[in-house]
């Protein structure tokens, strides 16, 4: 009997506090609205209490978001992360099981879980204040090659690269294991900071590269022209995407290119999540060995279906209505 291909994700185990609020609320609050700040633990803590409402715990995090939608999806899942010695680590660790997942590789650190409080105001913008928690305390010594045993392929979220020795030793272990490897850049700010570390990391390490249109300029240096991104980011890594949002999305292979047209949505509430469920859809597909524009279909029906709901889980009605169609 064939043995599963299963996904790996590595991260910071984030459970998210969704809460919505006024636009009154979030102008009392230290910071730009619209923006993410890392806080303490007593930040945080004083923050969630004075809500005007209970906010709503959802598990997140971005390559969390990318292996939930991938479990719900009946992908043979594992996750390498550290969570909290608290109820909340206990959920986000409860939660991945549920779906499936393999929830044996988390670590459990000696503090709180990591923390995300997402303010909704209702012009749909999302404000972010987030402490890292346990997920912070993950070192290289806690990472070897047992951690990838019996995976196919690991998909690591860019911001571990601002952990340099943590992301090394996780490409290294992963690669050793015999694991194929897939890199979502994060955000425009990692690839500024980490772009001296980034080629060779890519060149050495990398068979997918994840971008949207902010980070794949950033590490190109090209702006609007994303068919050349891609195929400049390919020169490093098997595949390359450079996801555009509502002008779909490119993925290079070599020197050939493959446009995705973009799925509609009705209406956008909240952006959060979208490339991490666009890659869901992407490595669901490639996992399957089907053809490069059909993975990118999957990912757009994933992006385009994530939103246009609050918060980055997927009701089980468009659950039901995505894997009628895939």
């Amino acid at each position: 009997m064939q043995e599963p291909f299963t996904i790996i994700g590595i991260g910071s185990p984030i459970v998210d506090a969704i809460a919505q609020v006024t636009e009154s609320f979030v102008s009392t609050i230290d910071g730009e609205k619209g923006g993410m700040v890392l806080v303490d633990t007593p930040t945080i803590k004083k923050l969630i209490e004075g809500l005007p409402q209970a906010a709503i715990a959802a598990p997140g995090g971005s390559a969390g978001n990318t292996l939930f939608a991938l479990a719900r999806m009946g992908a043979s899942t594992s996750f390498l992360g550290k969570t909290g010695n608290c109820n909340e680590g206990a959920f986000y660790r409860d939660c991945f099981a549920q779906l499936g997942g393999d929830a044996s590789r988390f670590k459990i650190g000696n503090i709180a879980n990591g923390r995300c409080l997402s303010l909704v105001t209702p012009d749909g913008e999302r404000t972010m204040r987030t402490d890292l928690g346990a997920a912070m305390t993950l070192s290289p010594e806690e990472i070897s090659v047992a951690d990838f045993k019996g995976c196919a392929h690991a998909h690591i979220e860019g911001y571990l690269l601002f952990n340099e020795a943590l992301m090394r030793r996780v490409l290294t272990s992963a690669k050793e294991a015999g694991c194929t490897i897939s890199l979502d850049l994060a955000s425009f700010e990692v690839v500024n900071a980490t772009k001296d570390i980034l080629p060779d990391l890519l060149r050495d390490y990398v068979d997918i590269i994840f971008a949207n249109e902010e980070e794949g300029t950033a590490y190109t240096g090209i702006k609007k022209d994303y068919p050349a991104m891609a195929l400049e980011l390919a020169k490093l890594c098997e595949i390359a995407v450079v996801k555009v949002g509502a002008h779909g999305s490119y993925i290079a292979q070599a020197d050939k290119i493959e446009q995705i047209a973009p799925m509609h949505a009705a209406k956008v509430i909240d952006t959060t999540g979208a490339g991490d469920l666009w890659a869901a859809g992407f490595l669901y597909g490639w996992s399957q060995k089907r053809p490069l524009s059909e993975c990118g279909q999957i990912g757009s029906t994933l992006g385009a279906a994530v939103v246009q709901e609050q918060g980055s889980v997927l009701p089980e009605h468009v659950w039901q209505d995505i894997l009628s169609n895939i």
